[in-house]
C-alpha cells in the first residue's frame, strides 16, 4: 500500500486513497480530514499537554461514529495512533515530535536481569484473563491507584462511569488481566489490572493500574511481561504499548523492553540508543 503524505511530515497508510488535510483554524475547533468520504479524521484544537506543562498539543482523531471501527482500529495501532475510551487519536503537534508510537516484537523479546528479577519476585501471584467488565473491587484499585499516581491531574475524581469510558469501548475486543496474591482457600487481593486489547496479531496495552503499596513488587513491568507472555502463547506478533518520550520521567521506561520498535510516520524501525536521547 503506497503512502501518503500528511500535514506536518507525518506518513499515514490509509486503506485506500490519500488522506486531505484543512488547516485548522481557531483553537477548540475539531478540523475535518477526508478521504473522498470513505474515512475521515479530525485534527483537535490546541490543549494543554498531558506530559509537558509549559505545551501545547493537538492531535489527529479518527471519526469514533464511524460503524467500521472494529476494523480500522488494527489498522490505526500500525498507523501510530492509540485508543482511548472510543477515542482513536495520535499526536500531531505543531513544534515538538517527543510522542513516539512503540511496540515490541514478540518472538524476538527476551528479558533482561532486572526483568527476569521481577518474574522471579511474583512468582506467587496469580494472573488470570477476566471480560473487561467492571467490578467494585477494581474501581477501588482504580480509584486508589489515580489518587496515589496522578493526584492533581483532573483523574483522582473519576468515578464508575469514567472508568468505563476511559478503559473499554463500544468497537475494541478488551480484557482485564487480573494479578492477585496468593490466598490458600479464596480469591487473593487484587494488585493489578492491565487493560489489554486483542488484535488479530497483536495485543495493545491500553492502561495498567496496580496497587501502591506495592511498589516493591514492580507491578508495571509485571503486568508487561504478562502481555508478552500472553502474546507468545497466541502466536501474536506485536505488542503496542503506546507513546514513549525519551527522557520523561513516566514514559521513558518503555525503552527496557528489548528489541522494541518505533514508529516514524511511515513505517516502523527498531529503536537504537542513538535515538534515545531527548
Amino acid at each position: 500500500m503506497d503512502n501518503a503524505p500528511a500535514r506536518n511530515g507525518l506518513t499515514l497508510r490509509p486503506p485506500r486513497s490519500a488522506w486531505v488535510a484543512h488547516a485548522a483554524t481557531d483553537v477548540g475547533q475539531n478540523v475535518p480530514m477526508a478521504i473522498d468520504d470513505t474515512l475521515r479524521v479530525y485534527r483537535t484544537g490546541f490543549h494543554d499537554c498531558g506530559y509537558f506543562p509549559d505545551r501545547f498539543a493537538r492531535d489527529l482523531l479518527m471519526d469514533p461514529r464511524d460503524p467500521r471501527m472494529d476494523a480500522l482500529y488494527p489498522m490505526a495501532l500500525a498507523w501510530g495512533f492509540r485508543r482511548s475510551g472510543d477515542m482513536v487519536y495520535r499526536p500531531d503537534c505543531v513544534a515538538c515530535r517527543a510522542c513516539t508510537a512503540v511496540r515490541i516484537p514478540v518472538d524476538r523479546f527476551q528479558p533482561d536481569r532486572a526483568q527476569r528479577r521481577c518474574l522471579a519476585r511474583n512468582a506467587d501471584l496469580v494472573v488470570r484473563v477476566v471480560p473487561a467488565e467492571r467490578t467494585d473491587e477494581q474501581f477501588a484499585l482504580y480509584h486508589r491507584y489515580l489518587q496515589s499516581r496522578h493526584a492533581g491531574g483532573g483523574m483522582e475524581d473519576h468515578v464508575e462511569v469514567d472508568f468505563d469510558r476511559f478503559l473499554t469501548s463500544r468497537f475494541a475486543d478488551t480484557r482485564f488481566i487480573e494479578i492477585r496474591a496468593p490466598a490458600e482457600h479464596a480469591t487473593g487481593p487484587l494488585l493489578a489490572v492491565a487493560v489489554t486489547d486483542l488484535l488479530p496479531d497483536a495485543l495493545s496495552a491500553v492502561y495498567t493500574f496496580f496497587d501502591p503499596a506495592q511498589a516493591a513488587r514492580s507491578l508495571g513491568t509485571f503486568a508487561v511481561l504478562q502481555q508478552l507472555a500472553w502474546a507468545r502463547r497466541e502466536h501474536r506478533d506485536h505488542l503496542y504499548l503506546g507513546y514513549w518520550i525519551a527522557g520523561h520521567p513516566k514514559m521513558d521506561y518503555k525503552r527496557r523492553y528489548r528489541p522494541i520498535e518505533r514508529y516514524d510516520g511511515g513505517r516502523w524501525r527498531e529503536l537504537t540508543e542513538a535515538l534515545e536521547l531527548p
